[in-house]
């Protein structure tokens, strides 16, 4: 059965049991690229059990739309989120970082269902979303299907992502939708001082594209965004999600050393503190207003 629409509180619900499930892959491996994981976690959770055609008991059926990570190094995101959803078995998040994984370090779909493209140098995803989208522009069904894209901010000077938006907009391709996961930081720094593409939303809407910004770790202005799809008739949609690195793990937030986290001392132990009391409340919320949780 596909997965079906859900409300802000269940989906924050969701988010922060993706946190948990992120958090429980660092465990295994010993360390991973998560504060990029983190900050992307509310719009991967959204798109997966909100907005997106996909169904786990069939994930390659014909007419879902497609994700492509194009930041493919926080693939911990889409890993936790394709567990929650029942792509398969959480067992398998305990795997991480050890040989034989079904989960490598960057998305690979020829190891497991769900995974649209193999991504992790960065530059390629919007490329790969931009062939895909426009192939799928002549799919009759009742709903056609779109193309997701979540990109990160570090990625944005490579000029293939250039060529592609340029490409995208030439083509009219309202079916594709990308969002930037801004959230000012990249493995050697602050992005405006590595390479400052400022202003993001600007540069998208050169090259023909409509625009939007958001609070991406809002829930509620994620879904309202994700609402309103396409932001312009005829037009790509770049939607400008600003958020903060390590979302979630309140002592790691906003800290350049959560990109790639080793943990240190009983951080871990915090962390995974931390994101159970975070579900237990939100669970408790949900179920004193009659929801199932």
């Amino acid at each position: 059965m596909a997965i079906g629409n859900a409300d802000i509180k269940e989906l924050e619900l969701r988010a922060a049991k993706c946190r948990r499930n992120v958090v429980r892959m660092v465990r295994s491996g010993g360390a991973g690229h998560m504060g990029g994981a983190m900050s992307c976690l509310d719009i991967v959770t959204a798109l997966y059990f909100h907005a997106m055609n996909v169904d786990p008991a069939e994930p390659k059926k014909e007419g879902r739309d497609r994700f492509i990570l194009s930041a493919g190094h926080k693939c911990m995101a889409q890993y936790a989120a394709l567990a929650e959803a029942g792509f398969f078995n959480k067992a398998e998040l305990d795997t991480y970082g050890k040989l034989g994984t079904h989960l490598p370090g960057h998305p690979d779909m020829n190891k497991l269902a769900g995974i649209e493209a193999n991504t992790g140098a960065l530059g390629h995803g919007l490329s790969i979303a931009v062939g895909m989208a426009l192939g799928l522009r002549g799919n009759t069904a009742a709903t056609p299907p779109r193309v997701f894209v979540i990109m990160g901010d570090g990625e944005l000077p490579e000029g293939s992502n250039w060529e592609a938006a340029a490409a995208a907009a030439h083509y009219k391709l309202d079916n594709l939708i990308v969002f930037v996961d801004d959230n000012g930081l990249q493995i050697s720094g602050p992005t405006t001082e590595v390479m400052n593409m400022e202003p993001v939303a600007d540069r998208f809407a050169a090259f023909g594209w409509k625009t939007a910004e958001i609070a991406g770790n809002s829930m509620a202005e994620v879904i309202s965004l994700l609402n309103r799809l396409p932001l312009e008739k005829g037009k790509p949609s770049a939607v400008i999600a600003h958020t903060t690195k390590a979302r979630g793990l309140s002592f790691a937030e906003g800290k350049l050393d959560s990109h790639y986290w080793k943990p240190k001392g009983e951080e871990l132990e915090r962390a995974e503190k931390e994101l159970d009391e975070a579900i237990r409340r939100l669970g408790e919320g949900i179920a004193a207003r009659g929801g199932v949780v």
